[in-house]
């Protein structure tokens, strides 16, 4: 995919009722970013003040004729998630046809689905709220666990936080890992959370339990040139292997193992975006082993071989490039 050094125009739709963090996810993520690749306007139905759950009214000046001039469309939850307006409809299906990526956060999705801009796809929302998007929406395919789903020009997240993980998908995607770390620092954020991850852990923590296991997902990721086991990982964190991989899992979602071959992914990732190194070196300093490994890995994971990845985005995760209009 070529990098444009051209404004990406993210267009943030913000309906009464909007959530006060759904609506900040994206406006903060996309935009605040000097020298930024993106640009970023607020438009709503009927310009003025739109009611916001919670918080002051927002002051939108822009109407709905701005999704017309969107390369990315974002739809952030309503506080009561009911079927917008045929004009809202209208236009949003009219910036689908036009090539725009549309993009939802937590209840949103009943917007893009009002649309039927999911028909036929794959898609989530908050989980509180899955079992009604099935029920109203019966030619969508909700997937109630997960933190966010990409279906190429469509993408769809679960609530709050797992919206921010959508955004940095998405930068992802469209600049590269080192651009999305940078800007998962900024927003002191978790740099790299899989969509497939679950929503929640529907069992409590146990009272009193101290500590968790970051300290030893930390010392992983500073040791991924390393061979790492699960009982190695085990033995650090004085835990049996059986409740290890429970504790991880509960944690972050993942099983250890797949933990870490997702963050050597990312490791690779940055490596061939940020340096000249041989595919030798790639392959050992992100503990993927040898080239032949991390080739069919890499292209599993990401899609493209290492060195299609590195042809697009050596050296170009920077703030200053900018990605291509989505479907254009």
């Amino acid at each position: 995919m070529p990098l444009l050094r051209r404004p990406h125009h993210v267009v943030v739709l913000a309906l009464p009722g909007v959530l006060a963090l759904d609506f900040g996810i994206p406006v903060h993520a996309f935009g605040n970013w000097e020298g930024g690749p993106y640009t970023v306007t607020v438009c709503t139905e009927t310009p003025g003040p739109v009611p916001v759950e919670g918080s002051p009214a927002l002051l939108v000046e822009h109407g709905l004729d701005a999704l017309a001039r969107a390369d990315t469309v974002v739809v952030p939850g309503q506080a009561r998630p009911g079927a917008p307006s045929g004009t809202v409809r209208d236009a949003l299906a009219a910036a689908a046809a036009g090539g725009a990526r549309m993009v939802s956060i937590c209840t949103g999705a009943f917007v893009l689905a009002a649309a039927g801009l999911l028909d036929g796809r794959r898609a989530t929302t908050h989980w509180q709220h899955t079992a009604a998007l099935a029920r109203d929406h019966p030619a969508v395919t909700v997937e109630p666990h997960v933190l966010f789903v990409d279906e190429g020009s469509v993408l769809t997240s679960a609530g709050v936080a797992a919206g921010i993980d959508l955004c940095l998908h998405i930068i992802r995607g469209d600049l590269g890992a080192v651009a999305a770390n940078q800007r998962a620092r900024a927003l002191v954020a978790a740099p790299h959370r899989t969509g497939g991850q679950a929503q929640y852990i529907d069992r409590p923590a146990l009272p009193g339990r101290t500590g968790t296991l970051d300290e030893l997902r930390a010392w992983a990721l500073g040791h991924l040139d390393e061979p790492i086991g699960v009982d190695q990982l085990a033995r650090r964190a004085c835990l049996s292997r059986r409740t290890l991989i429970r504790r991880f899992h509960e944690e972050s979602g993942l099983p250890p193992m797949q933990w870490l071959l997702d963050a050597r992914i990312d490791r690779a990732r940055e490596l061939l975006e940020a340096s000249d190194l041989p595919m030798e070196q790639v392959a050992r300093l992100s503990g993927l082993g040898t080239p032949a490994n991390l080739r069919v890995l890499f292209k599993r994971h990401v899609g493209v071989p290492p060195s299609a990845y590195r042809g697009t985005f050596h050296r170009r995760g920077r703030p200053d490039t900018a990605p291509p209009p989505a479907g254009r």
